[in-house]
Protein backbone atom coordinates (compact mmCIF):
# COMPACT_ATOMS: atom_id res chain seq x y z
CA UNK A 1 0.00 0.00 0.00
CA UNK A 2 1.35 3.47 -0.65
CA UNK A 3 0.83 6.54 1.37
CA UNK A 4 -0.31 9.84 -1.09
CA UNK A 5 0.92 13.59 0.16
CA UNK A 6 -2.64 15.86 -0.44
CA UNK A 7 -2.55 19.50 -1.88
CA UNK A 8 -4.33 21.06 1.26
CA UNK A 9 -5.76 24.74 0.32
CA UNK A 10 -4.36 26.65 2.54
CA UNK A 11 -1.11 25.50 0.15
CA UNK A 12 -2.60 26.40 -2.80
CA UNK A 13 -3.25 29.97 -1.54
CA UNK A 14 0.28 30.62 -0.52
CA UNK A 15 1.25 29.50 -4.40
CA UNK A 16 -1.50 31.51 -6.11
CA UNK A 17 -0.34 34.87 -3.48
CA UNK A 18 3.09 34.12 -4.63
CA UNK A 19 1.74 33.83 -8.74
CA UNK A 20 0.07 36.70 -8.19
CA UNK A 21 2.59 39.05 -6.43
CA UNK A 22 4.87 38.24 -9.50
CA UNK A 23 2.52 38.69 -11.77
CA UNK A 24 2.07 42.00 -10.28
CA UNK A 25 6.06 42.74 -10.31
CA UNK A 26 6.02 41.74 -13.99
CA UNK A 27 2.97 43.90 -14.66
CA UNK A 28 1.51 40.64 -16.16
CA UNK A 29 -2.26 40.57 -16.21
CA UNK A 30 -2.29 37.05 -14.89
CA UNK A 31 -5.05 34.75 -13.63
CA UNK A 32 -4.17 31.08 -11.93
CA UNK A 33 -5.21 28.30 -11.13
CA UNK A 34 -3.66 25.25 -8.80
CA UNK A 35 -5.70 22.08 -8.77
CA UNK A 36 -5.66 18.83 -7.07
CA UNK A 37 -4.21 16.07 -8.20
CA UNK A 38 -7.07 14.70 -10.49
CA UNK A 39 -7.23 18.61 -12.26
CA UNK A 40 -10.07 20.34 -10.21
CA UNK A 41 -9.79 23.42 -9.02
CA UNK A 42 -8.79 24.38 -5.11
CA UNK A 43 -7.92 28.24 -6.06
CA UNK A 44 -8.65 30.12 -8.81
CA UNK A 45 -7.76 33.85 -8.95
CA UNK A 46 -7.77 36.36 -12.13
CA UNK A 47 -6.54 39.76 -11.19
CA UNK A 48 -8.42 42.62 -12.05
CA UNK A 49 -6.89 43.82 -15.62
CA UNK A 50 -6.59 39.40 -16.84
CA UNK A 51 -8.70 38.91 -19.88
CA UNK A 52 -12.15 37.16 -18.83
CA UNK A 53 -10.91 34.06 -20.84
CA UNK A 54 -8.26 33.69 -18.55
CA UNK A 55 -9.84 31.63 -15.76
CA UNK A 56 -10.67 28.49 -18.41
CA UNK A 57 -7.49 28.68 -20.14
CA UNK A 58 -5.50 28.74 -16.67
CA UNK A 59 -7.58 25.40 -15.65
CA UNK A 60 -7.08 23.40 -18.62
CA UNK A 61 -3.51 24.09 -18.28
CA UNK A 62 -3.61 23.06 -14.73
CA UNK A 63 -5.85 20.60 -15.36
CA UNK A 64 -3.27 18.80 -18.30
CA UNK A 65 -0.64 19.20 -16.22
CA UNK A 66 -1.63 17.61 -13.13
CA UNK A 67 -3.30 14.79 -15.31
CA UNK A 68 -0.57 14.07 -17.76
CA UNK A 69 2.08 14.70 -14.82
CA UNK A 70 4.23 16.64 -16.97
CA UNK A 71 4.78 20.45 -17.86
CA UNK A 72 2.09 22.13 -20.64
CA UNK A 73 5.33 23.22 -22.93
CA UNK A 74 6.49 19.87 -23.20
CA UNK A 75 3.90 18.61 -25.50
CA UNK A 76 5.03 21.24 -28.37
CA UNK A 77 8.94 21.69 -27.21
CA UNK A 78 10.67 21.29 -30.98
CA UNK A 79 11.71 19.17 -32.75
CA UNK A 80 10.32 16.18 -30.91
CA UNK A 81 7.23 17.23 -28.84
CA UNK A 82 4.66 14.45 -29.23
CA UNK A 83 1.71 17.35 -29.99
CA UNK A 84 3.80 18.83 -32.56
CA UNK A 85 2.43 17.69 -36.17
CA UNK A 86 3.95 14.21 -37.13
CA UNK A 87 4.36 13.28 -33.91
CA UNK A 88 2.52 10.50 -31.91
CA UNK A 89 0.28 12.73 -29.87
CA UNK A 90 -0.43 15.29 -32.25
CA UNK A 91 -4.46 16.23 -31.77
CA UNK A 92 -4.48 15.28 -28.07
CA UNK A 93 -5.50 18.73 -27.32
CA UNK A 94 -9.34 18.29 -28.14
CA UNK A 95 -8.98 15.57 -26.21
CA UNK A 96 -10.83 15.53 -22.60
CA UNK A 97 -14.14 17.92 -24.38
CA UNK A 98 -10.70 20.51 -25.23
CA UNK A 99 -9.64 20.60 -21.78
CA UNK A 100 -6.29 19.47 -23.05
CA UNK A 101 -3.69 22.58 -23.10
CA UNK A 102 -0.32 21.70 -25.45
CA UNK A 103 1.30 24.99 -24.62
CA UNK A 104 3.52 26.81 -22.01
CA UNK A 105 1.80 27.83 -18.83
CA UNK A 106 0.89 24.51 -16.68
CA UNK A 107 3.37 22.40 -14.05
CA UNK A 108 2.65 19.58 -12.47
CA UNK A 109 2.95 20.31 -8.17
CA UNK A 110 5.10 17.53 -7.41
CA UNK A 111 6.46 17.03 -3.89
CA UNK A 112 8.27 13.40 -2.91
CA UNK A 113 8.02 12.11 -6.86
CA UNK A 114 4.74 12.38 -6.46
CA UNK A 115 2.31 14.59 -8.40
CA UNK A 116 -0.05 16.09 -5.97
CA UNK A 117 -1.67 18.72 -8.10
CA UNK A 118 -1.62 21.25 -11.09
CA UNK A 119 -0.90 25.00 -11.39
CA UNK A 120 -2.02 26.87 -14.29
CA UNK A 121 -1.14 30.56 -15.94
CA UNK A 122 -2.60 32.81 -18.12
CA UNK A 123 -2.56 36.40 -19.09
CA UNK A 124 1.38 36.96 -19.59
CA UNK A 125 3.73 35.87 -22.57
CA UNK A 126 5.24 32.92 -22.12
CA UNK A 127 8.10 34.32 -20.40
CA UNK A 128 5.80 35.65 -17.37
CA UNK A 129 3.45 32.67 -17.62
CA UNK A 130 6.96 30.62 -16.47
CA UNK A 131 8.07 33.60 -14.11
CA UNK A 132 4.81 33.51 -12.33
CA UNK A 133 4.77 29.30 -11.81
CA UNK A 134 8.18 28.79 -10.91
CA UNK A 135 7.37 31.67 -8.26
CA UNK A 136 4.39 29.68 -6.90
CA UNK A 137 6.19 26.30 -7.17
CA UNK A 138 9.51 27.99 -4.85
CA UNK A 139 6.52 29.50 -2.68
CA UNK A 140 5.52 25.96 -1.51
CA UNK A 141 8.83 24.56 -1.59
CA UNK A 142 9.77 27.14 0.83
CA UNK A 143 6.37 26.73 2.45
CA UNK A 144 7.30 23.14 3.01
CA UNK A 145 11.14 23.70 3.75
CA UNK A 146 12.01 21.69 6.89
CA UNK A 147 9.28 19.31 6.62
CA UNK A 148 11.32 16.77 4.88
CA UNK A 149 9.64 17.14 1.55
CA UNK A 150 10.78 18.14 -1.67
CA UNK A 151 8.89 20.16 -4.18
CA UNK A 152 10.19 20.05 -7.46
CA UNK A 153 10.77 23.59 -9.35
CA UNK A 154 11.75 23.40 -12.86
CA UNK A 155 14.15 26.36 -12.76
CA UNK A 156 15.57 25.92 -16.43
CA UNK A 157 12.01 25.60 -18.30
CA UNK A 158 12.30 26.66 -21.69
CA UNK A 159 9.73 27.78 -24.09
Amino acid sequence: MKQTLKLELEEARVMARAALAKAAELAAPETVCVTDEGGFPLVLERMDAARVTGPQIAWNKAFTAAGHRRSTHLFTTPPTGPALPGNEAFGIQWSFEGRFAAFVGGFPIVVDGQVIGGLGLSGGNGEQDIACGLAALQALADRLAGSGHVVVVEKDIKK
